[in-house]
């Protein structure tokens, strides 16, 4: 039997096989961050995976860092979201919404009133932003006050409400890719003098403090954690990162989390090795696998479930594909953040839709 198609609880879910999709910035939401009806049939095509996990959503205006980004901080956001989680639903699917605030990796024209973005310190990010007008140079951000942290934790709670009323089984919370949970968990991004920087147990205070906000909305097991280790993107980094997330995967235990999601890519620490035994639920792992590696994953007990990114994107049969041996879509690799139908929803698969 192949492993990957045994069933496995995640949390109060049970998923029916092991392929996970992977959150997948697609870009395709109005300027106003309400997902097109295009979107239902995205998500509906994949609705085969074990469990589909969103692209990132702002939890709030502020947390918007790319073009058509979605969210869910509004009526008209989250009732475009509840279509989506219907037709998922109805075609036999299970669904979780990823939180991603984007904190200092976005630009004034993006933001409300045209203001700096958000981080816990005022550090330039290297690099560029795509705007509407191109690509233009990343800005200093605004330091957060102690106070307003605070707000921001609440953002994260209303928008898991929201997720819930729209009709998600569960919420993930994006911990990687130099956004802003991140931010305040790294030295080169954190430098405040208050209770939530300096030391590693004041850096993980502020994702501590959002899962605790999110798991008194959802429940605890229907709240999952991404993380990346040493990924490194957004010009994020760690004076001691081994440290970091073996800390705050510490902390993690007793909360009841459905899943954590390591997604592990360009570094030489086995950091599965190193955090999969400290956590006390199910443990995703992703980061360009392929069938041959995710079932012997499985088989060992690395993983309980494995996560595949661009692969689902071009395949949206992509367990029935794997099941039956079929060859593969190649992503179209320039159609990943462009508007409308093209490199979206018109891949081909293996039978044609109703």
């Amino acid at each position: 039997m192949n492993p990957l198609f045994t069933p496995v609880s995640i949390g109060r879910n049970t998923l029916p096989n092991r392929l996970i999709m992977a959150p997948m910035t697609r870009s395709r939401a109005d300027d106003d961050g309400v997902q097109h009806d295009l979107a239902i049939t995205y998500y509906k095509q994949r609705a085969g995976a074990g469990l589909i996990i969103t692209e990132g959503v702002s939890p709030a205006p502020m947390g918007k860092g790319y073009v058509r980004m979605p969210g869910i901080h509004n009526d008209a956001q989250e009732a475009a979201w509840a279509k989506v989680a219907d037709a998922v639903h109805a075609n036999g699917g299970r669904i979780f919404l990823q939180l991603m605030h984007t904190g200092r990796i976005s630009h004034p024209s993006m933001l409300p009133g045209g203001v700096a973005p958000l981080a816990p310190s005022a550090i330039k990010p290297a690099g560029q932003s795509w705007t509407d007008a191109g690509l233009q140079d990343f800005v200093t951000p605004r330091e957060l006050s102690t106070a307003e942290i605070a707000g921001v934790v609440e953002h994260y709670r209303e928008a898991t409400r929201r997720a819930i009323s729209a009709g998600f089984d569960g919420v993930e919370l994006h911990g990687a890719s130099g956004y802003l949970p991140e931010q305040f968990l790294s030295t080169g991004t954190n430098r405040r003098q208050d209770g939530y920087g300096g030391s590693v147990a004041n850096r993980a205070r502020f994702v501590l403090e959002v899962l605790e906000a999110m798991t008194d909305e959802a429940g605890s097991d229907r709240v999952g954690l991404k993380i990346s280790p040493e990924m490194n993107f957004n010009d994020i980094t760690d004076e001691a990162p081994q440290e970091t997330y073996t800390y705050l995967v510490d902390q993690l235990r007793g909360l009841g989390l459905a899943y954590l999601h390591v997604a592990l890519f360009n570094t030489t620490v086995d950091y599965h090795a190193l955090l999969r035994p400290r956590f006390d639920g199910s443990y995703l792992i992703g980061g360009g696998l392929d069938q041959t590696k995710a079932k012997e994953l499985i088989t060992a007990g690395k993983a309980d479930a494995t996560v595949f990114g661009s692969a689902f994107l071009a395949n949206p049969d992509l367990p029935e594909r794997l099941l039956k041996g079929a060859a593969l879509n190649s992503p179209d690799k320039a159609t990943f953040y462009t508007a409308g139908a093209k490199g979206y929803t018109d891949y081909p698969m293996l039978h044609a839709e109703d």
